[in-house]
């Protein structure tokens, strides 16, 4: 956010963005963007970013600019036209600007920016196989430790439990094959683990306050919601390039 102020609105609810924060969403969030007359709000397409952990979708990260000035006063200095197009906006700050807000996003978490291989391995495989039943003792083993040894390392490097992270992939999951409006809510709940719709029911719901059918009806039907497919800022003074970073499980 350059200047002015916004109102970020998502299924989860709306948040109010202020100058100097920024604010990441995933491919698979729906949203609107609102702004004052005077605003000036800055968004692009982040085609790479660091997709190591979990961060929640929208991550509003505050006062990013005084945080990180230096990628702030680059984002500054890509203008809407001319020699910094869109395309090399993503291309040359993609993980820049990733890094930089899930840096801040670790730091207000109170955990540590640095990787545990361990965690990444168990988060890998838990990404490529959703499906499988995993539970915390195999997720452990994968990795030969025990089970209190495993959640130890996740609350250190992610400040959350295997557990908590095994949900938000699949709800990551969820939302990505909920976009498919030709795929039945059956075969989103098994290829995301869940044996049967009314456990996925509640999962979804428990995450977002809707059930997989009322998401997938409001967000990819309503006029004012829409996939990031093709985001769009309702109403901006000023906008450069459109922002998505890569899609976070």
């Amino acid at each position: 956010m350059l200047s002015g102020t916004a109102n970020l609105g998502t299924a989860a609810g709306t948040t109010q963005l202020a100058p100097g924060d920024a604010a990441w969403l995933d491919s698979r969030t729906g949203f609107a963007v609102t702004t004052d007359a005077r605003a000036k709000l800055a968004v692009a397409d982040l085609r790479v970013a660091v997709a190591t952990y979990p961060v929640p979708s929208p991550m509003v990260i505050r006062g990013f600019a005084a945080r990180h000035a230096g990628v702030a006063e680059l984002v500054r200095g890509c203008p809407l036209d001319g020699a910094c197009r869109a395309s090399v906006f993503a291309d040359g700050y993609g993980n820049l600007v990733g890094a930089a807000m899930t840096d801040s996003w670790l730091a207000d978490q109170g955990s540590e920016t640095h990787t545990d291989p361990l965690v990444t391995r168990v988060l890998e495989a838990v990404i490529a196989d959703p499906a499988n039943k995993w539970s915390v003792e195999s997720l452990a083993g994968l990795v030969h430790l025990s089970r209190s040894a495993l959640s130890a390392r996740f609350q250190k490097a992610l400040g959350r439990s295997p557990v908590r992270m095994l949900r938000e992939v699949r709800m990551g999951a969820a939302r990505d094959l909920l976009s498919d409006r030709s795929l039945p809510v059956e075969a989103v709940a098994s290829r995301c683990g869940y044996g049967s719709i009314a456990a996925f029911s509640r999962a979804f719901a428990a995450e977002h306050g809707l059930s997989p059918q009322s998401w997938r009806a409001n967000i990819l039907q309503a006029p004012g919601l829409r996939s990031t497919a093709n985001p769009i800022p309702l109403t901006t003074a000023h906008t450069a390039p459109s922002t998505r970073v890569a899609a976070t499980p």
